[in-house]
């Protein structure tokens, strides 16, 4: 039998004569179960936005990017681009040929994002979800057409209904320019609208889908292309990095190959950073919370003082009775913890299968995503338990201190 964890649980779940005690050790318990609960409900919660930001992310980024490391434009050829075709984890590859151009409709004038983009890309694109007004669609037999995000097209006034063109505008990289009539120096092109998507503000701000054709024409190019997109659905990210690093050998150093988090590193490394202030903010609240530990357990401790003598003179050592206190400390720390992830889980778990706590305002989801990860659950258990330890050893070091002083 361990006998300063006995003694520790007889202290706490025996009727103290100070009901007081009983009282703060209560408040501590639940406290630390209320801060643990709402560590475990945000990061859940954040979790879940987290996981809604990178599926939009999808609908746009491919799984790789295959990219210049210098200049804009290459030629997508090699034994790299038939080693790529022959993977049967490489559901498609897409050719992408992308420009910040001068549009104007009706009227209205603006500067868009306009990718140009091939019929593979037109075919397997997941935009094709995310349609909210027309259809994806690209080509029209002859008729070149364009898809245009959501804000872009409110703010220009774009309707597929209509049969008004969008026209595209960029000045000629070849010949001189021409100050007497500057309008021949700029090549111009017209696409008509078929469809609006919407999936985030940023992307519905500022891009367009257009036949790769209409692009090499607007930029006067020939075969060149921006960057070459592959996309690898429902495969594992071990599978991803592999043919990314098998790819970057057999490009080169003149070529770059990025997974999603290289193309969008600041706002992946941002939402990291995000996370671990919500953790540690919320871990202070919780060391705000247990210093009612400390409160109950320096009263506890001043009731006992004639059980110490009492244990000293049946041969308890000095460490053993610390002990004894420390660990009736972190007890009620431990049981507030274990309330708390009962629960932090249990809520999340509710929140994740019925969604009863709806989201305001027109969003894409309706109720507050929720994803559970274990990894947070250990972390909150042992950063909670932790605390709880050190906070339960203050009182005791204390009290101690002060009696060999006294001595």
């Amino acid at each position: 039998m361990n006998l300063p964890l006995f003694i520790a649980g007889r202290y706490l779940f025996a009727k103290k004569s100070h009901n007081v005690i009983n009282i703060i050790s209560a408040i501590s318990a639940i406290g630390m179960a209320i801060g643990t609960a709402a560590l475990i409900i945000i990061l859940s919660i954040y979790n879940g936005f987290d996981s809604l930001v990178r599926s939009m992310l999808g609908n746009v980024e491919p799984e790789l990017l295959i990219t210049p490391a210098e200049g804009k434009t290459f030629v997508p050829e090699g034994e790299a681009y038939d080693w790529l075709y022959d993977q049967s984890s490489v559901a498609s590859i897409c050719t992408v040929l992308e420009e910040t151009v001068f549009i104007s409709y009706d009227g209205r004038q603006s500067v868009a994002k306009a990718r140009g983009v091939d019929r593979i890309y037109a075919e397997e694109s997941p935009l094709k979800d995310h349609i909210r007004r027309g259809e994806f669609r690209l080509r029209r037999g002859d008729v070149p057409l364009a898809v245009v995000g959501a804000g872009l097209a409110h703010r220009l006034g774009i309707d597929p209904r209509f049969v008004a063109p969008v026209e595209m505008y960029f000045p000629r990289r070849t010949g001189n320019i021409s100050l007497s009539n500057p309008a021949a120096s700029i090549e111009s092109v017209n696409v008509y609208p078929s469809g609006v998507f919407s999936v985030n503000s940023e992307v519905d701000d500022e891009l367009m889908i257009v036949p790769i054709e209409k692009m090499r024409e607007l930029l006067e190019y020939d075969d060149e292309v921006s960057a070459v997109e592959v996309r690898m659905t429902g495969v594992p990210q071990k599978e991803i990095k592999r043919v990314q690093e098998t790819a970057q050998e057999m490009l080169g150093p003149e070529f770059a190959v990025r997974d999603r988090f290289e193309q969008n590193s600041a706002l992946y490394r941002m939402m990291k950073y995000e996370k671990a202030s919500i953790y540690l903010i919320l871990i202070f609240v919780i060391i705000i919370i247990a210093f009612n530990i400390f409160g109950s357990l320096s009263m506890l401790i001043m009731e006992k003082r004639e059980d110490i003598m009492t244990f000293r003179s049946m041969g308890a050592t000095e460490r053993m009775m610390k002990r004894v206190f420390v660990l009736e400390g972190w007890m009620i720390s431990l049981l507030g913890l274990a309330a708390g992830l009962a629960i932090g889980i249990g809520f999340s778990l509710l929140q994740q299968h019925f969604g009863f706590i709806k989201m305001p305002g027109n969003f894409i989801v309706q109720a507050y995503p929720i994803i559970i990860s274990w990894k947070d659950v250990l972390l909150t258990a042992a950063g909670v338990a932790i605390i709880g330890y050190l906070i339960a050893m203050l009182p005791v070091a204390s009290f101690y201190r002060k009696e060999e002083t006294a001595h």
